[in-house]
């Protein structure tokens, strides 16, 4: 996976598979301490000690369609060359944290991609899931949580045009706001 949007893509579909109802993305760009931060807390099933160590792994996987896991290995591998690392958090029914860090300037430091249409596809295509999106740049933060969706849209959040309309909108517009490419 060349872009970090992706990982986080992967990531989700993993904790929406655990059964997670609240998904926290959180990307904070830090040039001046030279950091990036991407941290991704669910309330699913969560990991054993033994599942959480072998996470890594790309020779284990706990999905029964396929028999390598390697979203979380390339994206480990990915941290370390851009001096980083990955860190997991997770126990039984307590849900799951992955923290990903990188040298925010690392010549090796994958591009972020696309948080624009990362978050529009989360959004519409698990409308049952609550998401909390947060990015920071520096001093500037932006937010959007899927419920202000849900409220202003009501049961046609996920399907209506103009929700849609909005939800692009408003990804590109407060991410363009705090200075971050879509």
């Amino acid at each position: 996976m060349e872009d970090l949007s992706l990982h986080i893509i992967d990531i989700v579909e993993n904790a929406i598979a655990a059964k997670a109802r609240r998904i926290e993305v959180s990307v904070v760009e830090e040039p001046g301490e030279d950091r990036l931060t991407i941290e991704i807390k669910d309330d699913g099933f969560g990991m054993d000690e033994e599942v959480r160590q072998r996470a890594v792994d790309p020779f284990f996987t706990t999905r029964t369609s396929r028999r390598v896991g390697l979203g979380l290995s390339l994206l480990a591998q990915a941290a370390r060359e851009a001096g980083g690392k990955l860190e997991i958090d997770s126990r039984p029914g307590d849900g799951t944290k992955v923290k990903v860090t990188f040298q925010y300037g690392h010549i090796d430091r994958k591009p972020m991609g696309s948080m624009a249409e990362t978050m529009t596809m989360l959004f519409l295509g698990n409308p049952d899931v609550d998401f909390h999106y947060t990015h920071v740049k520096g001093e500037r933060s932006y937010t959007l949580k899927s419920e202000w969706m849900r409220e202003k849209f009501h049961d046609q959040a996920s399907v209506a045009p103009d929700a849609i309309q909005w939800l692009k909108k408003h990804l590109q517009e407060g991410l363009a706001g705090i200075g971050v490419k879509g």
